[in-house]
């Protein structure tokens, strides 16, 4: 019988394991994935004053750039610069940074395996008790007396719980991009995002450098565009040269869920945290620094619950009324700040 089962090694799913062990309760985090951190289905922007928040110092071998502002077009082609002055963000390497979290949680008492793939969730009167999954061949049953869900926005674990984590189409963004390599950055400590609806309807292009010749171009875009997102993205690039003569290093794709936010995120022995719980910024897609956030709120829930030897939904429920409280309201916020941006025409964001 483990303390808490951890399905999915993202950021959120690693923190969760990181507090927890630390507090001494046997954790185990299943992750479907040959390699944590690999595909990454990210820009990789994260800012200073985030981390800060989440009090993690990153080694220098996860920061691929340092940023210091950012360069924003408008449809016509005018910008305006942002510059914070010093830096203010990080691109980091996802395939090092989620690794490196996650030995954080190992080294805090955590147990990880990869390539687990979790099949069943096991109930008992209804309530959650444990999982039956598959690990290189040979299938297990383990209990818990917590589960937590942290497996992205198809969050499979969430359906066989039982909880409802359905989204409206309409609010999910499709995203696309290339790691490109042999392009021109004027200012590598810059990013760069370029908006309009013929550049990316109800999105934004972006160019997150890692190096002087090295960045993420990226795409996000309402999913029911007539065109899709690799499209648009591949129409921008050709556009212009010091894109267009790029190699393309690696190519990522996926989801973005930017409003949908869960009222209900708990049943006895469940919560769910991070894109499973649509916890992402909805004018931005980021979810690096939200999924640890709530990460951290379910955490000190779930530590407070088994103390009390009470791990039930209505227990369990806190987690929903203080993530709404410390980060939901904003996000809503923000949400309906997005609603607003997406009706603009191209004539209102070159006004702007």
């Amino acid at each position: 019988m483990r303390d808490v089962i951890v399905v999915g090694c993202g950021p959120g799913g690693s923190a969760v394991a990181k507090y927890l062990a630390s507090k001494g309760y046997d954790v185990v985090v299943y992750e479907k994935r040959q390699e944590i951190g690999a595909p990454k289905r990210c820009g990789e922007g994260i800012s200073i004053s985030g981390l800060e928040k989440l009090n993690l110092e990153l080694p220098s071998y996860c920061i691929r750039q340092k940023i210091n502002g950012a360069l924003v077009y408008a449809p016509n082609g005018k910008c305006v610069e942002i510059d914070y002055g010093g830096n203010a963000g990080y691109i980091v390497e996802r395939k090092v940074f989620d690794k490196w979290l996650a030995e954080e949680a190992v080294r805090a008492g955590a147990k990880i395996q990869a390539k687990t793939y979790i099949k069943e969730v096991v109930k008992e009167n209804g309530k959650v008790v444990g999982v039956k999954g598959e690990f290189l061949g040979e299938e297990f049953t383990e209990r818990c007396r917590v589960l937590v869900a942290a497996d992205g926005i198809e969050s499979k674990i969430s359906r066989l719980a039982g909880l409802n984590t359905t989204i409206n189409p309409w609010l999910v963004d499709s995203g696309f991009q290339f790691e490109m390599v042999g392009i021109d950055i004027p200012d590598p400590k810059k990013i760069y995002l370029y908006f309009g609806n013929k550049v990316a309807k109800r999105g934004y292009v972006w160019i997150f450098p890692k190096g002087k010749d090295v960045a993420n171009v990226g795409i996000g875009i309402f999913g029911r565009s007539e065109k899709s997102a690799r499209e648009y993205l591949t129409e921008f690039i050709e556009s212009r040269e010091e894109l267009r003569k790029g190699s393309i290093l690696e190519v990522n794709a996926g989801g973005i869920p930017v409003g949908g936010l869960l009222r209900k995120m708990t049943l006895d022995n469940f919560l769910v945290v991070g894109d499973a719980a649509h916890q992402v910024n909805p004018i931005h897609g980021g979810g690096m620094f939200e999924a640890q956030f709530a990460a951290k709120i379910a955490a000190e829930v779930i530590d407070e619950s088994l103390q009390k030897g009470d791990t039930s939904d209505k227990q369990l429920d806190k987690y929903n009324r203080e993530w709404w409280r410390q980060r939901g309201n904003h996000l809503r916020k923000v949400e309906k700040l997005r609603e607003v941006v997406e009706k603009l025409s191209d004539d209102d964001f070159n006004f702007l």
